[in-house]
């Protein structure tokens, strides 16, 4: 069942796929290959490449060029490619060979997974998303200055890289329209990218949407609050922990045991065991990105 996993991308993300793999098991042979490195590593090794599944760790700006090398030297294999899938919205004109998804692993957190069920038949009036934190504390060994995230050459910003957000809650609301959006570089971080978000836009005209995000806030937050018809959410992912208030009644779950690298296990083990149904699919990837065009434009 285990075969071969090519990682491409040597940054901490893909420290933290190949952790997840090893989670997973230790059958799992597992080949990295640096994002500048993989048309190189293609060419000279193009009759050894029997991988089963590929996993783009390479900066957003690069994920076009590297899935039509994919196209070029593979057919009818998995790849899970790092959210965003582009830096921008890319029409894909030609039929995929391969079985393309993206990575938003906060699928597979557990509180976002229980909120895709219990709010599927709910009459929800608002959701306010809140998701702070403060970027040079994002990677405590390397300098936020000269990261992903703080180069807009690479696609980083706060828009792109906490795009999290905008994918979970389309995937449990469906659609929703913007009706208004703030996205600026309004701090005193040292980056030529946007760092903050907000955004309210509705649902069928009977759910409001608050969208918070920065990544300037000494306070590390992701919380969604969510009022309904009979009910009331508080959920912490950062916590995990949520609580549910039905009329006199105050439910709490607590996910105690679960962190942060279970949610990119249980995502690449659904990779490789072919149960797509909760993996954010190439459609669903180029739908995030139509979202964050739109917001762009709203400026």
């Amino acid at each position: 069942m285990y075969k071969s996993v090519l990682i491409v991308g040597s940054g901490n993300i893909a420290k933290k796929h190949r952790k997840s793999l090893r989670l997973i098991s230790n059958k799992i042979k597992i080949k990295h290959v640096t994002s500048r490195n993989f048309q190189t590593f293609l060419r000279t090794n193009h009759k050894k490449l029997n991988f089963n599944f590929i996993i783009v760790c390479s900066p957003s700006s690069e994920h076009y060029r590297h899935i039509n090398l994919i196209e070029n030297n593979f057919k009818k294999i998995r790849v899970l490619i790092e959210k965003p899938l582009f830096n921008k919205f890319i029409k894909i004109k030609k039929r995929l060979k391969n079985y393309y998804f993206v990575g938003y692993n906060l699928r597979f957190h557990p509180i976002i997974k229980f909120l895709k069920k219990y709010l599927r038949k709910k009459n929800i009036f608002s959701i306010n998303v809140i998701c702070t934190s403060y970027l040079p504390n994002w990677r405590k060994r390397k300098d936020y200055k000269k990261s992903v995230s703080a180069q807009k050459k690479f696609g980083g910003g706060v828009l792109l890289e906490l795009s999290h957000e905008i994918d979970y809650l389309d995937w449990i609301l469906k659609n929703f329209k913007i009706l208004n959006s703030y996205n600026k570089k309004i701090s005193n971080l040292k980056i030529n990218v946007d760092d903050v978000l907000n955004l309210t836009a509705e649902k069928s005209k009977k759910t409001f949407l608050n969208l918070n995000i920065n990544f300037f806030s000494m306070s590390k937050r992701r919380k969604i609050l969510i009022d309904g018809k009979d009910f009331s959410i508080d959920a912490d992912l950062v916590k995990n922990q949520i609580k549910i208030y039905e009329k006199e009644k105050i439910k709490t779950i607590s996910y105690k045991k679960f962190k942060t690298i279970d949610s990119y296990k249980n995502q690449n083990n659904s990779l490789i065991k072919g149960k797509f149904e909760d993996l954010c699919n190439i459609q669903q990837g180029l739908k995030v990105l139509k979202i964050i065009s739109k917001i762009k434009n709203k400026k």
